[in-house]
């Protein structure tokens, strides 16, 4: 059917073109690729990325000619390199963020990645094609978390890279593959299929698979549809008594994607990225900074940080039961703890990939230091990205009160890292599995990618 969301999103898809790319997206969407390489690479060292590695390894024969982040000659098939890759980019929860809540990199690097391998010598995507492919991608993610005001806060049932993320995959894998209109429409109606993963597994070791899950089912429906399997046309329409992907979101109200060209303005013109400056929930770092600002207060106040002065620690955050977790025991855990992450900042002046470890989380200095959390949530103080803040207050056994408080932490959309922090932050990442010539290559190739006529070289 002709006029309909799903056929705007699928003429979207097939229409776009790289001279619609503006020299803002570009630039950002770069940045992004570049950041997610990095943080797949040092992904590339966890033991989930071993786990999912193994997985795929053992259990699966299969035609093998995509790499795998941080292994030098192990191949596997498109689809498993990308599930592995996508494991790889979530495995620390070190990937960017955007608003409303996703991770939109993790979900269509990988299988952009391992297309670009997949195809003959003879039709391998230039770097042009690639960057416009991943930008499709990003696109379809986020005008899909606009169809729902339940998606703009922190999510409650469904991970949304688990959801957007597939689509976006697919997505951007039908662009990379060439489809038709017809099949790009498909291709979203399959991926709708394989989408969804509860939020219950945050702060677990299965929380990586929803984007490795993604970026590989995406790509899946991508070539199921290229192969000419066929699904519901209106897949994102609003079909009264028949739910297609309104079944994620409650509240759900579709818009037509306008013909990319004059008309349409891409969602990272309008708004930049989150990157992590180091491994944990993006809520953490609104508390982080919090906690590092009132630590200084501390010292200037008491000559050095001396846990003994404090009587409590008041912590004022958003209700979100699964990142609101006053003894993490795991480092999935932490990850997701307002309270290990503001006592982590306090107890060491800072949070890096170290914070995390067994004996970081098990020290008995930190826990005396959870003892004392108090958490308080303010009206004001609401679970989403755009507009919460993090406030964290010393109440000390001499009467006094030191306090400090987050609006916007440096990383957030609002206020970005430099591209020299951000260099920083790749090369610390890419220094764990490749050596330095090969890091500063890559910091080459990506800032040059319009102008790559290979993209499989990435």
């Amino acid at each position: 059917p002709e006029d309909t969301v799903t056929s705007s999103f699928a003429s979207f898809i097939h229409g776009a073109r790289p001279e619609h790319l503006s020299q803002t997206v570009r630039q950002r969407s770069k940045r992004m690729i570049l950041d997610s390489i990095g943080v797949g690479l040092v992904g590339s060292t966890t033991r989930v990325f071993d786990i999912a590695l193994r997985y795929c390894r053992e259990l699966y024969s299969s035609v093998a000619v995509s790499s795998v982040y941080g292994k030098p000659g192990v191949k596997l098939s498109p689809t498993l390199a990308a599930f592995t890759n996508g494991v790889a980019t979530h495995s620390m929860d070190f990937d960017d963020t955007w608003h409303p809540a996703t991770h939109p990199s993790g979900a269509v690097l990988p299988a952009l990645l391992a297309a670009s391998q997949m195809l003959p010598p003879n039709t391998k995507p230039t770097g042009l094609d690639f960057l416009l492919a991943f930008n499709v991608g990003l696109e379809v993610q986020g005008r899909l978390m606009h169809f729902s005001t339940e998606a703009h806060d922190i999510p409650k049932r469904f991970h949304p890279p688990s959801v957007v993320g597939t689509l976006g995959s697919a997505a951007a894998a039908a662009k990379l593959l060439s489809l038709s209109s017809a099949q790009c429409c498909h291709a979203l109606g399959i991926a709708a299929s394989l989408a969804g993963a509860p939020m219950a597994n945050a702060a677990t070791q299965a929380k990586p698979l929803h984007v490795g899950n993604a970026t590989r089912l995406g790509l899946e429906a991508a070539l199921l549809a290229a192969r000419g399997m066929e699904a519901n046309p209106l897949i994102l329409d609003d079909i009264p008594g028949c739910s297609g992907f309104s079944a994620f979101y409650s509240v759900y109200q579709p818009k037509p994607l306008s013909t990319p060209g004059q008309h349409h303005e891409f969602l990272l013109e309008k708004q930049d990225i989150a990157f992590k400056r180091f491994p944990a929930h993006l809520g953490m770092h609104w508390v982080v900074d919090a906690a590092l600002s009132v630590r200084n207060l501390f010292i200037n106040y008491a000559g050095s940080f001396s846990p003994s002065l404090i009587r409590s620690i008041l912590l004022k955050i958003p209700v979100s039961k699964y990142i609101n977790r006053p003894f993490p025991s795991s480092e999935h855990q932490a990850r997701h703890s307002f309270q290990f992450n503001t006592c982590a900042a306090l107890l060491d002046g800072e949070v890096g990939l170290g914070s995390f470890s067994e004996s970081s989380i098990q020290r008995q200095e930190l826990r005396e230091l959870l003892d004392k959390v108090v958490v308080e949530h303010p009206e004001d103080n609401v679970a989403n990205f755009d507009k919460m803040y993090g406030e964290v207050a010393l109440l000390l056994h001499s009467g006094d009160v030191l306090t400090g408080k987050c609006d916007t932490f440096y990383g957030h959309w609002r206020k970005p890292l430099s591209k020299e922090s951000l260099l920083k932050k790749f090369r610390s990442n890419a220094s764990h599995v490749l050596p330095e010539e090969k890091t500063e290559a890559l910091i080459t190739l990506v800032d040059n990618l319009e102008n790559l006529s290979d993209s499989s070289q990435l």
